[in-house]
C-alpha cells in the first residue's frame, strides 16, 4: 500500500484530531476514535488496499488490509500528522473491549479471551513461517526424498536435519515467546516472564531429571526430584502453552502489587527480583506442572470424543468455527492443537478444521467471480486480496470480516460446504498431522491421509463456491439496489450495501455478534443498505411535486406534516449532514409519496427507509422515524420494491404512527439529498406545516 493510500485512509476516518488510538492485529488495522458516527463506509472501502471496513460500539473502527497490515500501519504512523497519535494504554484496550464485546457483556470472559487472543496474535507470522518448512519436509517425505522426519529414532543426514531445525526453532521456544507476550499483555515486564519460563527450559534444567523418580498419578506418568526436601516435577516444557499462561496470569498481578509496596527509585532493581524470586519456584513446583496437566486434560477429552465417534468429530468441528472464528473461541482450541503434537505426537483437530477454512475461501471465490461477473470492481478487489490471504496464508479473517458477515446470504451456503468437507473426513475416518500448521494450499502435504484431505477440502471448497455463485450473496433488495447503482453509472460503481440491519445481523447467529452497528440510530436503522447505493439515474421530467426555476430544483414534502431542520433529528449521523442536506418532517399523515417521477432503488422491507433516483441525478433518501427498524416491519405496509418507476405522488408506504410512538421511537423523518457534494448547494426552503408536494428542499445545480 502507497503513504497515498495510508493519507486516504486518516482522512476518511476523520483525520488525525479525530483518531485517539491506532493498532493492528494479524489482518486489520484497529482504530479507536473520537466520533466514529460520521465515517463514509464507501469511502473507506473504495481506498486502495482495503479490504472491506467495520464498525464498532465505544467508537472502535476496524479496516481490513489482510496480510499487508503490518506495512500499512507502519505507513499511517510515518505520517507527519500522526506524530501526535499513540498507542491506547491496557486500560483503554480493555475498556473498549468490554464495551459490548463479542463474547457478549461479561467482562471476564472477554477479558479471557482478549488474553489468549493478544498472547497468541503478534507470533502467528512465525507459527505461519515454520509451518511451511513442516510442509515442505512433508511434501520431501511423501515423495522419499528423505525418511519420515518426525517419526521415533528416524536421523536425518546433517543438510535435512538443519532444515528441521528452521520450524523447530519456533515450536520448541514457543513457551518463551507466549510467556513474553501474555505478560506484557498483563502489564509486566515481558522479559521477566521470559525469564522465568526460560528457566524451565534450560538444559540443566531438564538434567535435573536424570536421577529423578517416576510416579503415575491420575493415569499421569511423572518423575519427581527433592529440591531443598521438596518433590520437584521434572516436565518437557517444550512446545507447551497453558504453562506460561497460568505464569503470565499469576505474575501480571504480582507485578502491580510488588510497585504499590516497593519505592519508586529501587523499582527496576528490586520489583524484578522479587518478582522472580517468588515466581520462578512458584512455576517450577506448581504453575508448570498445572499447565501440562491441564493442556492433556483437555486434550485427551478432545481424543476421547474424537475416539468415540470420528464420524461425528470431523461434521461437528468444521460446522462449529465459522461461529467460533469471530468469537474468538477458536485460540484454546489452537492450544490445544499444540499440545495434541507434543504429547501424541500427532493432531487430529486441524483436518476437520481445513474442512472450515476452505468452505470459507470457497464462498470468497464465488463472491469474486459474481463481482467480476456483475463488474463491482470494488467488490472484486476486497475478495480477490481475501482469497490470496486464505489459499495462500490459511488467513480468513479478511474473508469472514470483509464479506461474510456483511451479507446473510453467505454463511447457510458456506455451512454446506463445511458439512460436506466434514463429512467426507468423517467416512474416510479422519485426518491427522504431525505439526501445527495453518490449513492452506501450501500445506496440504502436512496432512495425512493427504488423499483423503485433499478431496474434502476440494469439496469444501467448491460446493461453499457453487451454491454463492448459484444462489447470489446479496438479497433481492440488495441486488436490485445495486444493478440500479450500476445501470446509472453511479460515481462509485463498486459501492455495496451493507445488510447491517437487525434480520442481518440475526441470520449470521451467534458469529454476527461480531458485525456492530455503524454508529448512532443510523446503523441500528440500515441506512448504509438505504442510501449507499442510491444511484444517479434521470427520471421522467414532467414532475408534479418538483419545478426546476433556473438551475435549482424544489423537492415536494414527500408526506403530510410539519418541516424543521435536519438539526433537529435525534441521531447525529443525520443532525450533522453526514449522510447530505435536507430536512425533516415531523409527520401528521400516515403515508408517504414519491415527490416526484423516479426510480426506486432502495426499498427496505421492514418499510422504514427509501432511496429514490429523480430527475437530474438526485438521490433521494426519505427515512421514516429513527432506529424504527427494531419493529421489524410491525406497523408499516409497504407499497413498492426495489426497481420499480414510480410517478410523483405514487405511495411508498403507510405505517401506524400510534404503534411506532408506542413502542418508543422518534417519528421525525429526515429526506436527504444523498449526493449532497454533487450540487453547489442543498437548502432547506420550507418550514412549518406543508402538504404533500409543497416544496422543502432546493437543490442548485454546478455550473457547468
Amino acid at each position: 500500500m502507497s503513504s497515498q493510500s495510508a493519507a486516504a485512509i486518516v482522512r476518511a476516518v476523520g483525520g488525525p484530531g479525530n483518531i485517539e488510538s491506532l493498532t493492528h492485529c494479524a489482518t486489520r488495522l484497529r482504530f479507536q476514535l473520537r466520533d466514529n458516527s460520521g465515517i463514509d463506509q464507501g469511502t473507506v472501502e473504495g481506498i486502495d488496499g482495503v479490504l472491506g471496513a467495520v464498525s464498532q460500539a465505544g467508537n472502535r473502527y476496524q479496516v481490513i488490509i489482510g496480510g499487508a497490515v503490518q506495512t500499512t500501519y507502519n505507513d499511517i504512523m510515518a505520517l507527519p500528522e500522526m506524530s501526535n497519535v499513540g498507542q491506547p494504554s491496557d486500560a483503554e484496550v480493555k475498556a473498549a473491549a468490554r464495551a459490548g464485546g463479542p463474547r457478549g457483556k461479561t467482562a471476564w470472559l472477554d477479558s479471557l479471551f482478549e488474553y489468549l487472543s493478544d498472547s497468541f496474535r503478534p507470533i502467528l507470522g512465525a507459527l505461519l513461517g515454520a509451518s511451511l518448512f513442516i510442509t515442505f519436509m512433508s511434501l520431501m517425505a511423501t515423495l522419499d526424498v528423505i525418511p519420515s522426519w518426525n517419526a521415533p529414532g528416524v536421523t536425518l543426514e546433517p543438510s535435512w536435519a538443519f532444515v528441521n531445525l528452521c520450524w523447530q526453532c519456533v515450536f520448541v521456544f514457543l513457551p518463551l515467546m507466549i510467556a513474553y507476550n501474555a505478560s506484557k499483555k498483563l502489564d509486566a515486564d515481558p522479559w521477566v516472564g521470559f525469564a522465568i519460563m526460560a528457566v524451565l527450559m534450560l538444559p540443566g534444567y531438564t538434567a535435573l531429571g536424570e536421577n529423578a523418580t517416576e510416579h503415575t498419578i491420575f493415569g499421569f506418568s511423572i518423575k519427581t526430584i527433592d529440591i531443598f526436601g521438596i518433590p520437584l516435577t521434572i516436565n518437557d516444557y517444550s512446545s507447551q502453552v497453558f504453562p506460561p499462561l497460568l505464569m503470565a496470569a499469576v505474575l501480571g498481578p504480582l507485578y502491580k502489587l510488588l510497585k504499590k509496596l516497593i519505592s519508586e527509585n529501587v523499582q527496576l532493581i528490586f520489583v524484578p527480583f522479587f518478582a522472580m524470586l517468588i515466581m520462578i519456584p512458584l512455576t517450577a513446583f506448581i504453575i508448570g506442572p498445572i499447565g501440562v496437566y491441564v493442556g492433556a486434560g483437555l486434550g485427551d477429552i478432545l481424543k476421547s470424543i474424537n475416539d468415540f465417534s470420528p464420524f461425528i468429530f470431523a461434521i461437528v468441528i468444521p460446522l462449529a468455527y465459522p461461529f467460533m472464528v469471530p468469537l474468538g473461541l477458536h485460540w484454546p482450541i489452537n492450544a490445544i492443537m499444540l499440545i495434541n503434537i507434543q504429547t501424541l505426537g500427532y493432531d487430529f483437530i486441524q483436518g476437520p478444521m481445513g474442512a472450515w477454512n476452505f468452505a470459507c475461501f470457497g464462498a470468497t471465490a464465488g463472491v469474486m467471480v459474481l463481482a467480476m461477473r456483475e463488474r463491482d470492481t470494488q467488490m472484486r478487489q476486497t475478495a480477490t486480496g481475501a482469497l490470496a490471504a486464505g489459499l495462500l496464508g490459511g488467513i480468513s479473517e479478511p474473508s469472514l470480516y470483509g464479506i461474510h458477515l456483511r451479507f446473510k446470504r453467505i454463511y447457510p451456503r458456506m455451512l454446506v460446504g463445511c458439512f460436506i468437507g466434514g463429512l467426507i473426513i468423517g467416512i474416510g475416518g479422519g485426518v491427522t498431522t504431525n505439526a501445527f500448521v495453518f490449513t492452506s494450499l501450501l500445506t496440504i502435504p502436512a496432512f495425512d491421509p493427504l488423499l483423503l484431505y485433499g478431496i474434502a477440502v476440494a469439496a469444501a471448497f467448491f460446493v461453499a463456491m457453487a451454491l454463492v455463485i448459484v444462489s447470489g450473496y446479496r438479497t433481492p433488495e440488495q441486488q436490485a439496489e445495486f444493478e440500479a447503482a450500476r445501470d446509472a453509472g453511479l460515481e462509485r460503481p463498486g459501492a455495496i450495501p451493507i445488510d447491517d440491519s437487525a434480520e442481518g445481523v440475526e441470520a449470521a447467529a451467534t458469529a454476527a455478534s461480531t458485525l456492530p452497528p455503524t454508529g448512532g440510530g443510523v446503523a441500528a436503522a440500515g441506512v448504509a443498505g438505504a442510501g449507499a447505493a442510491v444511484a444517479t439515474a434521470a427520471a421522467p421530467s414532467g414532475d408534479a411535486a418538483t419545478a426546476t426555476q433556473g438551475a435549482v430544483t424544489q423537492i415536494g414534502a414527500p408526506l403530510e406534516g410539519t418541516v424543521v431542520p435536519l438539526s433537529d433529528v435525534p441521531d447525529p449521523v443525520f443532525a450533522k449532514g453526514t449522510m447530505g442536506g435536507g430536512a425533516a418532517i415531523l409527520p401528521s399523515g400516515d403515508t408517504v409519496y414519491a415527490p416526484a417521477n423516479a426510480m426506486v432503488v432502495a426499498a427496505q422491507p421492514t418499510g422504514h427507509a427509501f432511496g429514490l433516483v429523480l430527475d437530474g441525478g438526485i438521490e433521494l433518501l426519505i427515512h421514516v422515524g429513527i432506529d424504527t427498524v427494531q419493529m421489524k416491519g410491525d406497523g408499516f405496509d409497504v407499497k413498492v420494491k426495489a426497481g420499480q418507476k414510480v410517478e410523483a405522488g405514487t405511495p411508498l408506504v403507510t405505517f401506524d404512527r400510534a404503534k411506532i410512538e408506542a413502542a418508543g421511537y422518534s417519528i421525525i423523518t429526515p429526506v436527504v439529498i444523498m449526493n449532497t457534494k454533487k450540487f453547489a448547494s442543498v437548502q432547506q426552503i420550507g418550514s412549518g406545516p406543508v402538504s404533500v408536494g409543497t416544496p422543502i428542499i432546493g437543490v442548485e445545480a454546478k455550473a457547468t
